[in-house]
């Protein structure tokens, strides 16, 4: 699912600024703030793909 790799990404690429961002680093935690909403809604695109696949089950 292109979505989860997607997600996996996103978490990966941000570990970095994480870091800086604990350090202190003010830029680090708004790239950190900014991605964790585009992580929010790679969940919530992941949840609605698999709710369609739980409800076209139900269908046939």
């Amino acid at each position: 699912m292109e979505a989860f790799e997607q997600l996996k990404r996103l978490i990966a690429d941000i570990e970095a600024d994480i870091a800086k961002a604990e350090g202190g680093n003010k830029a680090a935690g708004t790239r950190v703030r900014q991605v964790m909403q585009d992580i929010k809604n790679a969940a919530q695109d992941i949840r609605a793909k698999i709710l369609e696949i739980r409800d076209a089950g139900k269908q046939g």
